[in-house]
């Protein structure tokens, strides 16, 4: 297995400047396709009131574009544990702005071919259609504002706790391609689709953070492969989410057109320029960038809800399920890994 993948460093200077057009192409869309309905629909002065949904949306769409997380990632926490928003109006508005935002940085991965394992794009993303369904419709009804909110928190820090244990040999053999691809991988991807889906229904994102989480832990892959990867899984996921939920669902929260229309035109800049640079970072960059905002995350929720006794265990049943749940899948990982290098079968996950 190789840990090389193709950068821009040897191209020439003409060739690296015109990469920027499809980008720069995307955002004359968006802009004029934005402003000419922000004129039909007078609707500037919304910038007065929400501005600091821009000022949010212009970390989180570059966060979105350069890691595993979605924009949702960053959006529902500062919605819901800074400006105390409910959860499904931050939920409603993640998967709104995403649908842009990740769409833009997808397409932009796809213009400048970065490496992307398609498979796991198709399986993944075939088993997060049925998720995001069903966390709209069933699950998130049953869950209350605060244990939705530790729910989110709790569940990233299992991954980064997960994430760190493998990372721990920072000179571990990546790939840039699933190994040993057969029906065994095809049917995990679709059922782990499947369960990010479901939290995607329930915070606004999921799908890109669970996908990249198997990829990298089971399969190997190079992290700056799986967050090309997962970015694209994610646009998918959202527009589906966005769809369902506006049309069959009953309609988004209506707070969360507000906050859509003044952070369309900052995350078309933000997610494609976030995909831009972290194309010649290292994976660990990748991997550190994540355990900060992940740690970050968990702390605040901590410090901003009000803990009760049944809130924190409800905090400690989470993130030591999600710990256990990425750790089964790091061990199956390097079982895997350790069959492909003495050239016997590949293990079945179970």
């Amino acid at each position: 297995m190789t840990d090389t993948i193709t950068t821009t460093d040897a191209q020439p200077l003409a060739a690296r400047r015109a990469s920027w057009v499809p980008h720069l192409l995307i955002i004359t869309l968006v802009w004029t396709a934005w402003a000419l309905l922000m004129w039909h629909g007078d609707r500037w002065q919304l910038f007065t009131e929400y501005w600091f949904m821009s000022a949010t949306m212009a970390l989180g769409s570059f966060i979105a574009g350069a890691t595993s997380e979605g924009g949702g990632a960053v959006a529902f926490p500062i919605m819901t544990l800074g400006f105390g928003m409910e959860p499904h109006v931050a939920r409603d508005f993640s998967l709104m702005i995403q649908s842009v935002g990740m769409v833009a940085a997808a397409l932009v991965i796809v213009f400048l071919r970065i490496t992307v394992e398609w498979r796991a794009v198709l399986y993944a993303g075939l088993g997060g259609v049925l998720g995001v369904v069903l966390g709209l419709e069933r699950i998130a009804p049953l869950l209350g504002a605060s244990h939705t909110k530790v729910f989110f928190v709790s569940f990233w820090l299992g991954f980064g706790a997960a994430l760190y244990w493998i990372n721990r040999d920072r000179d571990r053999e990546v790939c840039t391609r699933i190994t040993a691809f057969g029906p065994g991988s095809a049917a995990l991807l679709f059922a782990i689709g499947i369960a990010g889906g479901i939290v995607s229904g329930l915070t606004g994102s999921g799908l890109d953070i669970v996908t990249f989480a198997v990829l990298v832990l089971v399969f190997s892959l190079n992290e700056k492969v799986a967050t090309p990867t997962s970015v694209i899984l994610m646009a998918t996921n959202t527009v589906i989410g966005f769809a369902w939920q506006e049309t069959i669902s009953g309609g988004v929260a209506a707070d969360a057109w507000n906050y859509w229309w003044v952070c369309v035109p900052v995350v078309v800049v933000g997610a494609p320029f976030g995909a831009r640079f972290i194309r010649n970072r290292s994976r660990h960059f990748v991997a550190g960038f994540l355990y900060f905002s992940i740690a970050a995350q968990y702390v605040w929720a901590l410090v901003v809800i009000p803990q009760s006794p049944l809130l924190l265990l409800f905090n400690t049943l989470v993130a030591a399920s999600a710990t256990l749940f990425f750790w089964m899948l790091a061990r199956y990982g390097n079982r895997r890994a350790s069959q492909l290098q003495t050239g016997a079968p590949v293990p079945e996950a179970r």
